[in-house]
């Protein structure tokens, strides 16, 4: 029996990794600090774990998981979320010999996850990112004006999905906000900020050792939230060569091995891709690939498992996926616009769902159900609360 041990159950994103390799007939164990997680509801997860929270408690979890693997045996261990992926990754020595951990070395994601090192790290590659101010000394925010007219963004160096980004559209404002952010993500950066008619676009791949692309995928974003940005709600698969080109380029130039997600965004201002972030782990909108015919975690399972494969780089363009709950629902309440929407908001028909699904609808009764685990699980209300 293939058995795969797959963390970070209350995630979308976990979810369409215990569909995919359930359906392929690998025996899945989900696990999280909660009974109450959407994954753990799947017809496709076999056995269904709590263990101890990776952030307040990782030597707990670090024994929890030995004993796991010394009393089950798991041919992969796939972390989700990027605190026990790189928890992890400290300990692949430990773990190599009873489970394969198909991830990245550890100074490689940490590395990568400070967005100003790996924005200078493109810049050098030749892979274009938006005018970018490096703040070293908070008396140096008075030269920002002169070096990038407003609208800025403030980005903190290390955060994901919108966790900590501020807007700022006057020069007055910049101070105030710079210290808001930086009092929580010491010293953010300042950039540029791409119009809003510019469109996004994520890049996915799975590259081996060797740097060969094994797998790849892209997609557009046609509605997020927040939406001043955040996590894409809806999406469309795409091919956009450019894009592609400069996904693998940055890959490549950090001898990537395992699955990545590069966000772009087109400035309409010269029509270029820019650089916004690498997710070096999967991403929300994984279930949108594997609807389109590039099924990620199977092929990282199969690539950890020693199989050769053939590289799977074309799939079904046109293809919309749909985080309906709640991140759809959100949009449609805070978007001004909202009966404008194209597609519309009402429009469900010809698209596939991040959770909703009739082959195996519990894990929706778990979406709506997991905020009750809000009364005992710290996590998931630290997650909130920075939300």
């Amino acid at each position: 029996m293939h058995r795969v041990f797959v963390t970070d159950g209350h995630w979308r994103k976990t979810l369409a990794v215990v569909r995919s390799l359930g359906r392929s007939g690998i025996e899945v164990t989900a696990g999280e600090t909660s009974w109450i997680a959407t994954s753990l509801f799947s017809k496709y997860c076999a056995r269904r774990l709590v263990y101890p929270s990776v952030h307040r408690h990782p030597e707990a979890f670090l024994t929890f998981l030995r004993q796991e693997l010394k009393n089950i045996d798991y041919d992969v261990v796939m972390p989700v979320e990027e605190e026990t992926l790189l928890l992890l990754a400290q300990h692949r020595e430990e773990f190599a010999p009873v489970a394969r951990l198909p991830i990245p070395p550890h100074k490689t994601l940490s590395t990568v996850r400070d967005k100003g090192w790996l924005l200078q790290h493109a810049s050098q590659a030749g892979i274009p990112i938006p005018r970018t101010f490096w703040v070293k000394d908070i008396d140096d925010l008075g030269a920002v004006k002169d070096t990038i007219p407003p609208p800025w963004v403030i980005k903190p160096r290390v955060s994901s999905g919108s966790f900590g980004i501020a807007y700022v559209e006057r020069a007055g404002d910049l101070v105030a906000a710079y210290h808001k952010v930086h009092s929580q993500f010491p010293f953010p950066l300042i950039q540029e900020r791409i119009p809003t008619e510019g469109k996004g676009f994520g890049f996915s791949a799975l590259l081996d050792k060797g740097g060969h692309v094994k797998a790849s995928f892209s997609h557009r974003r046609l509605r997020e939230y927040p939406i001043t940005g955040g996590p894409s709600t809806l999406r469309e698969s795409v091919h956009h060569p450019q894009i592609e080109e400069l996904g693998i380029k940055l890959l490549r130039s950090l001898e990537w091995y395992g699955v990545a997600m590069v966000e772009f965004k087109v400035d309409p201002r010269d029509n270029q891709p820019k650089l916004m972030e690498l997710n070096p782990r999967f991403w929300g909108s994984l279930a949108l690939a594997i609807h389109a015919g590039v099924d990620f975690p199977y092929l990282l399972y199969k690539m950890a498992m020693g199989d050769d494969f053939e590289p799977v780089l074309e799939y079904k363009t046109g293809v919309r996926c749909r985080w309906l709950l709640p991140g759809d629902i959100l949009h449609f309440l805070t978007n001004p616009r909202r009966f404008q929407l194209n597609p519309s908001f009402f429009q469900f028909r010809g698209m596939a769902y991040d959770i909703l699904s009739c082959d195996d609808p519990m894990p929706t009764v778990g979406r709506f159900i997991t905020p009750f685990s809000l009364l005992w699980d710290q996590d998931l209300r630290r997650f909130l609360k920075r939300r």
